[in-house]
């Protein structure tokens, strides 16, 4: 049985909704410290040029320890209004704008004030717009105070073996941070997944295709299904 472990993004690439859908258990990990310029509270789309631009939801000022989880929107700037209107580049444009704009539209109007909750309700609104996944877990509503790690790639390791499964599978991106050893010593298989970033057709006349954007820019341009053919193409890697 497989588990993957990431902490909440906000519309993230394609790639990140494959470990989803290749994985039977998936925990938003919500505690770590929140880290700024990453991709919690933002991703990219294409603007008016075909270059990418950056769709942001800003928060307030926090010491530099916080956790993710207690990062709080700043409210008073009218982010959601700025985000709709860079998402009118796709109007007329895109064939399924209307549907991909319901669905941003369900994750945008959610009431809350935590950046977690947002990021967390896009990844989950999106995979049920695609069908995929649907056992998910926050980790900092599990219950799991008990683990304790010695050093940052035992989080991962600790919650499979407390949750009891046998596989655990993170992004390629990742590896260099992993002592796989230590996997194979608790009798953890180990794995990274390499995700294609296939073609698909964006706006007309782009000289260049943009790949690895946010998976709002997929949805403009794919139906489910050939998103989820897209995600077929991953490769599972083991490190060394």
């Amino acid at each position: 049985m497989k588990i993957a472990i990431m902490q909440p993004y906000f519309f993230p690439y394609i790639g990140y909704y494959s470990l989803i859908a290749h994985t039977e258990k998936f925990v938003f990990f919500d505690t770590p410290q929140y880290i700024r310029k990453g991709w919690i509270n933002r991703n990219r789309i294409l603007n008016c040029n075909n270059e990418p631009l950056y769709v942001t939801v800003p928060i307030h000022k926090a010491e530099r320890n916080t956790p993710i989880r207690d990062i709080v929107i700043n409210q008073n700037i009218p982010w959601k209004e700025k985000i709709y209107g860079q998402l009118t580049r796709y109007k007329g444009k895109a064939p399924y704008y209307a549907q991909t704009l319901e669905v941003v539209k369900e994750v945008l109007e959610t009431k809350t004030d935590f950046l977690s909750e947002l990021s967390i309700k896009s990844v989950t609104q999106v995979s049920e717009y695609l069908n995929i996944g649907g056992n998910f877990d926050v980790y900092a509503q599990m219950g799991l105070d008990d683990i304790t790690v010695q050093s940052p790639d035992e989080w991962a390791l600790n919650i499979t073996k407390k949750l009891g499964y046998d596989t655990y599978i993170n992004p390629i991106g990742g590896m260099s941070f992993f002592d796989a050893q230590k996997y194979e010593d608790a009798g953890i298989s180990l794995y990274f997944l390499k995700q294609e970033l296939d073609f698909y057709p964006q706006f007309l006349g782009m000289e260049h295709f943009s790949e690895g954007l946010s998976i709002i820019d997929v949805m403009m341009f794919c139906k489910p299904q050939e998103i989820k053919d897209m995600m077929r193409h991953y490769e599972l890697l083991k490190k060394g």
